[in-house]
């Protein structure tokens, strides 16, 4: 049995299909206050399975209901998970900055599970949450009609496929006022100037490994999750029900240029707000490599700037 596919410290893909994954770290839930914020590990679908964790402010400023922020994880959907070290201390300190209840969503991953799954998935928590608010105290306050969806780098691409499906199936179960996608994970087939250079030749392996364990077999990179270009919607569905969206883009970051696009795209399309936000000097997902670093701050205060103006 031998490797055939390989992301040194993270992911093994083996000749008979079998995947090992390494963990970076993990973080236990904790109902406790822990740096202004607790957690709480929720199952969303035992049947899958699909988990999730919850964070809350300690002490919520208002006594009003909370927005809620559903996250999902990156990892080039084949690995990751919202128990890693950096994502639990990031979306706690989120839920504190931005005053919101935080749900994060661990998906089903690629290559075992391939693109549409975690869009599946993750679209399903809209329902959990329409069921388990009325009955799960930790969602007491959640306020279903200020809904907000982020995630980082595959999650970034979840958040953009899951509004789009949101709007396409006319959802009334829970109200998307925005999304923030950060450092968000798109291709297409047709390379960027960027991609085509020879100091990128390594950043472009390890994406086209990721692509060619997530997408269904027999696609390639203008497959719709990955080609933001092949979103169907119409005219008046970009203008007028296409959620005011923030794109959070990295100076270091390989994927800065496909982040820029993206946000051109949909001022093109005619979405209303459309703001586009540089971290000069970071690198790819630099919060969950450094969750508790001046630029991570940053970012959660940013992001709590937009979800309160909604």
């Amino acid at each position: 049995m031998s490797i055939v596919e390989e992301a040194p410290d993270f992911l093994q893909v083996f000749s008979d299909g079998s995947v090992k994954r390494f963990s970076p770290g993990v973080a236990s839930a904790s109902p406790e206050s822990t740096d202004g914020f607790k957690s709480k590990d929720v199952i969303i679908d035992s049947s899958k399975p699909i988990t999730g964790r919850i964070f809350l402010p300690s002490n919520p400023t208002s006594s009003k209901k909370l927005p809620v922020v559903v996250n999902f994880h990156g990892g080039g959907f084949c690995i990751g998970s919202t128990t890693w070290l950096g994502y639990h201390h990031f979306l706690g300190g989120l839920a504190v900055a931005s005053q919101s209840i935080v749900v994060s969503v661990d998906y089903r991953l690629a290559p075992e599970n391939r693109l549409p799954i975690a869009y599946e998935d993750c679209y399903y928590t809209f329902d959990w949450l329409s069921r388990q608010a009325s009955s799960e105290p930790w969602l007491d306050k959640a306020d279903l009609s200020r809904v907000f969806l982020t995630g980082d780098s595959a999650g970034g691409n979840i958040t953009h496929n899951v509004a789009v499906k949101a709007i396409c199936n006319r959802i009334s179960c829970v109200k998307i006022r925005g999304l923030l996608l950060v450092h968000p994970y798109f291709g297409s087939e047709k390379r960027t100037e960027k991609e085509m250079a020879e100091e990128g030749a390594k950043d472009v392996a390890s994406n086209d490994m990721f692509w060619r364990l997530s997408i269904p077999k027999g696609s390639n990179r203008d497959y719709f999750g990955c080609n933001f270009e092949k979103t169907e919607l119409s005219a008046t569905e970009w203008s007028d029900e296409f959620p005011a969206v923030v794109v959070y883009v990295a100076g270091l970051d390989f994927l800065k240029e496909r982040g820029v696009m993206y946000a051109e795209f949909l001022q093109k399309k005619g979405v209303k707000e459309v703001k586009l936000v540089e971290a000069e000097k970071e690198s790819h997902v630099f919060h969950v490599f450094d969750p508790v670093s001046k630029g991570a701050g940053l970012l959660q205060r940013n992001m709590g700037e937009f979800i309160r103006s909604y």
